[in-house]
């Protein structure tokens, strides 16, 4: 009897074993996801990336062994989830109400929101910029050719009363020119008063044109500077009217933008978008504050900078089949994730100052 005893204890403690090992082994959770880093890369052989790490941990709370699925699209992977092709999908996947009619979300997995990103300008080669510019440049050329030709006109009129034009056309041309500036600047030499008639009008002409040449000039300058200032800083969402945005076709972002009227780029993926902020292309980036962050903080060399106010906040979560019984194993690891310290392990691991979940 006893003996019978300890070969039933020995087989219970045999089964205890091996059944959680064999449920893992005979039931694999298939996971899509696409390349977000540093949510997901799937641009190498392995997986990694802060939801990869995650999605992992939780297979080995719930003793299911994880196999992943990379997608080119968000829409793949949802495509894929409606259709039972995978068990559920995880990257940076916002929960909208949308989507959560067609599918299940577990509990958030990570607080995000859209933010904008702009070219770090530097205040210096704002104002280098905005000095020379097209408009500036045109204004100034031709202030300079009328008081050229205003000169040698002057020049034509007191050539034989003045000594100070009675020279050859060609030895009078800048000095012509600049009796002109000096004019216009100084209100004239009071030595070299015009003489002749038509002279003195077109001397009194010149002064009083003057006034508004200055002021046109001064005006333009003004103009260019504000615009400028203007397109360098962000204040609220109307100031993305004078830039040219991009952001994620079929994003959460997107849709941000379509509702708020404003025009931009939609590209397939953030590689394509941040390849054409680099080109100059896009001059303001509109996405997942996270994703920027680590952008700017990888890739851009000081040449980005993502704002800090938060334009709509958003939770990630992990996409499961409508109805799905995995829903409830899945909220109960993560909920321990959160006491144990699972959960801020990750979190300094990826991120570490680089983002603050909201």
């Amino acid at each position: 009897m006893t003996q019978f005893r300890s070969l039933f204890l020995s087989a219970l403690m045999l089964l205890s074993t091996l059944v959680p090992a064999l449920a893992q082994n005979a039931d694999p959770l298939t996971i899509a996801t696409v390349h977000r880093p540093p949510f997901a890369f799937v641009d190498t052989p392995e997986a990694r990336g802060f939801s990869i790490d995650l999605m992992r941990a939780i297979g080995e709370g719930i003793n299911r062994e994880i196999i992943f699925a990379p997608q080119e699209s968000f829409g793949d992977m949802f495509s894929k989830v409606m259709a039972s092709k995978v068990d559920g999908a995880i990257a940076n996947i916002s929960i909208t109400t949308e989507r959560e009619r067609e599918m299940d979300f577990s509990q958030p997995i990570f607080g995000s929101g859209i933010k904008i990103m702009i070219p770090n300008e530097r205040s210096s080669s704002s104002i280098f910029a905005a000095l020379f510019t097209r408009d500036i440049a045109v204004v100034v050329l031709s202030g300079l050719a009328l008081l050229f030709f205003g000169g040698m006109l002057m020049w034509f009129f007191e050539r034989r009363v003045q000594p100070y034009f009675d020279k050859p056309a060609r030895e009078a041309m800048f000095p012509s020119f600049w009796w002109a500036l000096n004019l216009v600047v100084n209100g004239g030499f009071e030595e070299r008063v015009p003489r002749s008639t038509f002279g003195r009008i077109f001397a009194v002409l010149l002064v009083v044109s003057s006034l508004f040449i200055v002021s046109i000039f001064v005006a333009s300058i003004t103009a260019s500077m504000t615009v400028n200032a203007l397109s360098s800083n962000m204040n609220n969402l109307r100031d993305l009217e004078n830039r040219r945005v991009a952001t994620i076709t079929g994003s959460t972002s997107a849709a941000f933008l379509e509702s708020n009227g404003l025009v931009f780029a939609d590209y397939a993926s953030p590689e394509e978008m941040f390849t054409a902020f680099e080109a100059g292309v896009a001059n303001a980036v509109v996405f997942d504050g996270p994703i920027l962050a680590y952008y700017q903080q990888n890739q851009a060399q000081g040449k980005a900078r993502v704002l800090e106010r938060t334009y709509r906040p958003e939770n990630y979560g992990i996409v499961l089949q409508s109805g799905s019984a995995l829903k409830e194993e899945i909220d109960q690891v993560l909920l321990k994730f959160r006491v144990d310290g699972t959960y801020d392990d990750l979190l300094n691991k990826w991120f570490g100052n680089i983002y603050t979940p909201d």
